[in-house]
């Protein structure tokens, strides 16, 4: 698919782009390219493909969650290096 400069000339208003004649011609050389590439991958039969978000299969390796035992606030605050009343004091970072 062969772009025109005008095609370009109104994909480069909508980017905002200022090009000038021979990037005009550059980018509609690519953009062309990019096109007739695109329309090679439609051609091809995908009726046996299953759509997908990800090549890869993918799976959750979560555990189920599970009550259990917890340290109590001032259990925690004991292994605190500094403290501040029930609270971690931790150096300013700026």
């Amino acid at each position: 698919m062969k772009l025109s400069i005008r095609e370009v000339e109104h994909v480069a208003l909508l980017a905002r782009l200022a090009l000038s004649e021979e990037e005009k011609e550059r980018f509609r050389a690519q953009l062309s390219s990019i096109l007739d590439y695109a329309d090679r991958i439609n051609q091809l039969d995908t009726t046996a493909v299953e759509p997908t978000y990800h090549v890869l299969p993918l799976q959750n390796v979560s555990r189920p969650d599970q009550r259990g035992t917890t340290l109590t606030q001032e259990e925690v605050l004991q292994n605190a290096p500094d403290r501040d009343g029930s609270y971690f004091k931790v150096p300013r970072i700026l």
